[in-house]
Parts: C-alpha cells; structure tokens; sequence
C-alpha cells in the first residue's frame, strides 16, 4: 500500500509526531521503535497518532537548528527491520498493534530507501509487556516517557479503562469517615436540602444530592458496606480521615517579604481539611495582599495590587482541577511583586493547550463532581470561565498579563502585582536606605525609577530628600535642566520641596530664580495646608515681601483655619517689617521730597502695627519654645524700629 507521505513535510513536523530512527537491526533499537509506536497509539497529547522514519537521523547545521540527514536503508536491511518491528508489536504490545507501513525514496541516495511506520491512535490504552515489566508508554514532547503516576491516569481515564478519580470508589474509607455536620452545612449552603428527606437518604448509594452528581456512596458486593466516593471523602470528610486517606491533599501557603525564596524570614500556613475549607482559608488569607494603593495624581487613585476575583478564580481552578492522584500537595506563594499558584497535574488531556492560554478553550472537568458542587457553592464558576475571567480581570485593572506554566506534571498560574504596587515596594526600600544613611545607595535607585517614570511624585520627592541630605543644589539644578521638568506637571508640594533646596545656596543667582520659578508655579495650583507653611518660609527666603504678605493674606483667608498659624503670623510680620525698613531709608533719604518722606513715614508706622498685632497673635499660638523665642526677638526687632519712626529724622 502506497501513502501520500512527504519526508520534507515530516522534517518540519512537531517532534511530538515524528521519530527519526538511522537503523534497526539491533534488537535494543527495534524495541525503542516498538515503544514509540506503543506511545504514539496512546496519543495522550490528542495528536492522532505518529510517524516513526528509519533510514534518517536528526543533526545539526551550522547554527545548531536540528536538521535530518538521509543515510538511507538497502532493500534487505528495509525489510529486516519491518519484520523485526512488525513482529515485536504483535507480541509484546497488548492489545497488538499493527502499524501501516510505507517505503518512500531517499532524497539524497537513489539506492537506498527510507522506511516509514505510520501509527493511528487508538481507542484502547496499548501496554509494551517484554516478559518482566508491563508499560504504558506516552509522547511528551519530543521523548517517548513511561507513563506513571498522574500521566497513567490520565492516560487510562482517557481510554476509559478506569473511572475518574473523584466518582472512584474509596476502598479504605467508610461512613464513619463523614463529618455529619460539615455535610449538613455544606449542603444547606447549595441549596440541595429538602425538609421531606433526612441526611440519611443523602448518605446512601441511592440518591443523588444533585442531578449531575453520582450517589454519595457506593455499596460494596463481597461485604455490602458503604464505601464513600473519593468526591464524598474529600467535600465532607473529617479532617484526620481526609490526611490519613489522601496525605498530600493539603495547601501550603507561603508569604515572602522579597521577590525570592532567599528571603531569611517567612509566613507559612498548611492548610489542611476538606477542600472547601481549604478553599476559604486560602481566599481569607490571599484577601490581605489585595490591598489598596492610593494615588491623587491618577484618573484611577484606588488601585488595588491584585485583583480578588483573579485570586480566587485562581485558587479554585487549582484546587477543584488538580490531579490528587500526584503525591504533591497545592502550593501558594506570595511574593512582593506576584502571586504563584501551583496545582499537581498538567493541563486536561482534552484541552488546547494554545487556546487554553488565550482564554478561550472549551470546559473540561477533571473532576466534574467537585466543579459541580463548587459552583453550587458560588465559589467557582462550571462553564470552563475561570481562566477567562482571570485574564479579564487582570487587563481591566491594569495588571500584567496572568503567566500560565504548564510542565509535565503542575500547573502554575502567575498573577503579577499591579505596576503601582511594584514601585511601591521599590520606594519603600528606598526609604529604608535614606533612613539607614544610605543615601548614595538612594539617590542611584530613585534615578533609576525616574528614568522609568520622570513626574512621579513620590520618587521626585525621594530624590529631594536625599539631595537635601546630601547638601547638592548643583546636582538638583542640573537634573532639572537636563530633564526638562514641566513644572505644572509636578504636584505643589514637590515644588516647595525643590524651591527649599535650591535655597541652600543664596549667592546662586540662577538657582534663586529656578526656585522662585518652583515656587510660583505652586503657589498656582492646589496646595495643601499643610504645605503653605513650608511655602511662605521659602518665598521669604528667595522672594519679595510684597509676595510674601499677599501669598500668606491669602492663605489665611482661603483656610480660615490657618489665621492662627503661627508659623503664617511669624513670615507676614517680618516681611511687613522689611517693607517698614525700606520705607524708613526713603524717609531717611535726602533727595527725596518733604510729602514722599512723610508718607514714607506714616506706611512704616502703619506696616509696623500691623506687624505687631501678627507677632502678639504668633506668639499667642506658637507651641514650640524654640519658635517663641524667635517671635520674642522679633518683637524687641520691631519695637525699636517704632522707636525710629516716632522720632524721624528730617534732615
């Protein structure tokens, strides 16, 4: 028989399809041949069967990228090794196969040919027996593996040889093994309760607490007890009985303070019970992390770090789908910028493996049974939209895409911490480094988050502080020069912080008006009480008087609340009292006419009242000692400056 088979076509295959074997005369080879083909028939992965191709082996070109090379087979070796094969697949593979053969030309080499094995896949699960061991053997990847522990399940599940795991009966356990109450509750909380029933009708193997749900129990033949079903034991067991029976059907739930498992100190929960309960502890535990990161400055200032319903849709999918028949337990680990959820098992046999990390493959149930009575629950969804959820809800609150690691034998679901929350983590590091005295370390780590994010207003402000640390006005200048800043993208209060800065140096000319520049565009906008203060003591600094008694009047009218400040009384008065001071060098002066120095005059008595009345209030008000004394001297200051305006000079 002739088939329409291209090698060309074959050396571009998945490796999953196609097996290159140079020869097979050698009686090891012809049994590696037999295994594949034995694992090509199982088709675990639901690719439809294999190719194995004698006569061709894979190499590598010149960069290392596979390559097959034809080395060919004569026409009595071709049908040695068909023979040889055909006959080891119908006695030691159970039930016999009987692969289709094909001999095709070899590309390279008239004279030899290449003989190829087509392997169908099979409705039966194929075992390779060679007298001492019995194997089922699967394709995973581009290697043919024994199929053990939970691939041999799946592998046996899917050929419908064995039931699933959770309606399988449970040989070791009995009704004693039922936690009552926590089956009474957790049936009163679906809705699957009736008052014309009692408990004992549900804890039989005649009726079905839901449609869709096998009977709780299953009556044995040789003995007649009711053994529980893997799905009663583990919903509704009692928790010794659930670890004795099932020792790796726990949750270990693990919090880190870094990014690592480096970190020296951790939180560490094993959580044990039915698996409901290990559900909500879980979900408890997972809802501190989901916290909430505040940010004025955004269209969205409520940010939460990750979002809860992905937590938990995650965290059921692992637990409801997980493969219980792998010695592993769940493992959940909380790190400072992700949340790792690992379940035992790959991915459903029947699901595809690329739609299934769009969020688009159709629901299949491992154990429909727990999926079922979960959502009976509410805490889990039955229509195969728990990873589509999880997608969604991560986009729609501006996470990073969900991270899916499918291996062999887990399923790792990765939700990474909203990028706010990642910064966060970063500003607070680099606090701890400003108060360890650390600021060199500080100042190269916050430039590093400005360079990502230039008009961040908690890294601008961390950047000040450990330039005010480091006394470097220079530095302050130039990286605002360089960068640009627009000013009226910089919150008020950063602004004050930079003008105090660039205050340091009072000689600097350039840095003076950088800073009044600062501070005038701040004082444009919204700031916050808190913040007037800090303005007017560096608007004294740097500014007129004029702008210093005009920007705190009008503080003080716009937050009534601040017309006791005393800090606010302290800078008014002064600058009134420089005003009063250069009215009295015109009053002094000799060129000027007799009406200016008059008015002159009566404007430094008028400034200086009104001086005195702020300073009284300021001192009424202040709190601190140290202020009261400075207030105390400004009042000797001013009151021999009255001294000198009672008695004007008019020469």
């Amino acid at each position: 028989m002739s088939f329409n088979i291209d090698l060309k076509e074959l050396a571009v295959r998945e490796s999953e399809r196609v097996e290159w074997k140079e020869n097979g005369d050698d009686i090891n080879i012809v049994k590696e041949i037999v295994k594949t083909i034995s694992a090509f028939a199982n088709d675990i992965s639901n690719f439809g069967g294999g190719y194995v191709v004698c006569g061709a082996k894979e190499i590598k070109d010149e960069y290392g990228f596979p390559k097959v090379q034809y080395t060919g087979l004569s026409a009595n070796k071709l049908k040695e090794i068909e023979g040889k094969v055909t006959q080891h697949c119908r006695d030691y593979v159970h039930p016999a196969l009987s692969p289709l053969v094909d001999e095709r030309e070899n590309p390279e080499n008239n004279s030899t040919k290449i003989l190829v094995f087509i392997v169908l896949a099979s409705p039966d699960a194929h075992v390779y027996r060679d007298g001492q061991t019995s194997t089922y053997y699967v394709r995973i990847s581009r290697e043919t593996r024994e199929a053990r522990n939970g691939i041999l399940t799946q592998l046996l599940i899917k050929k419908q040889k064995i039931e699933y795991f959770d309606k399988r009966t449970n040989n070791a356990a009995t009704e004693a093994d039922i936690d009552v109450l926590v089956f009474r509750d957790s049936i009163q909380e679906m809705g699957l309760i009736f008052p014309e029933k009692s408990l004992e009708d549900y804890l039989s193997d005649r009726e079905q607490i839901a449609e869709l749900v096998s009977p709780l129990f299953v009556r044995t033949h040789l003995d007649g007890i009711l053994r529980p079903r893997n799905f009663t034991l583990l919903m509704f067991g009692k928790k010794t009985s659930i670890t004795s029976k099932f020792p790796e059907a726990y949750t270990i739930l693990s919090i880190y303070k870094g990014t690592d498992r480096s970190e020296p100190t951790a939180e560490r929960y094993i959580l044990t019970g039915t698996i409901v309960e290990q559900a909500k502890r879980s979900i408890e535990l997972l809802n501190t992390q989901a916290y909430t990161a505040f940010d004025k400055t955004s269209s969205k200032p409520n940010q939460v770090k990750y979002p809860m319903r992905a937590l938990q849709e995650a965290v059921i999918n692992a637990i409801v789908h997980r493969d219980y028949e792998v010695p592993e337990p769940i493992r959940i680990t909380v790190f400072a910028d992700r949340v790792e959820i690992k379940s035992p098992g790959t991915l459903h046999w029947g699901v595809d493996k690329e739609k299934f990390l769009q969020g688009k493959a159709s629901p299949k149930w491992r154990n429909q049974s727990f999926a079922y009575l979960f959502n009976k629950l509410q805490l889990a969804q039955s229509e195969g939209q728990g990873i589509p959820t999880i997608i969604r809800t991560m986009r729609e609150e501006g996470c990073p895409e969900p991270i899916f690691e499918i291996e062999p034998e887990s399923l790792t679901c990765i939700l990474p911490a909203h990028p706010r929350h990642q910064i966060i983590r970063e500003l607070q590091e680099i606090q701890d480094k400003v108060i360890l005295q650390k600021y060199q370390e500080a100042k190269t780590q916050v430039l590093t988050l400005l360079e990502k994010d230039l008009y961040n207003f908690r890294s601008l402000d961390l950047y000040c502080e450990v330039i005010a640390k480091l006394k470097l006005p220079n530095e302050l200048y130039n990286f605002l020069e360089t960068k640009k800043l627009d000013f009226y993208l910089v919150n008020p209060s950063t602004l004050i912080n930079i003008a105090e800065i660039l205050a340091f140096d009072k000689d600097n000319i350039k840095y003076q008006t950088l800073a009044n520049r600062a501070l005038s565009v701040a004082m444009s906008g919204k700031i916050e009480e808190g913040q007037i203060a800090k303005a007017v003591v560096n608007l004294k600094k740097i500014g007129e008087p004029e702008d210093v008694i005009k920007f705190a009047s009008e503080s003080m009218l716009k937050y009534p609340n601040l017309a006791h400040n005393s800090t606010l009384l302290e800078k008014r008065a002064t600058a009134k009292m420089d005003m009063a001071k250069k009215c009295i060098d015109a009053g002094r002066d000799r060129n000027s006419n007799p009406k200016t120095k008059a008015r002159a005059w009566e404007m430094c008595r008028q400034l200086l009242e009104e001086a005195e009345r702020d300073l009284n209030l300021a001192l009424e008000n202040a709190e601190n000692p140290n202020e009261k004394f400075f207030i105390e001297n400004d009042i000797n200051f001013l009151n021999r400056m009255k001294n000198i305006s009672r008695k004007p000079s008019n020469k």
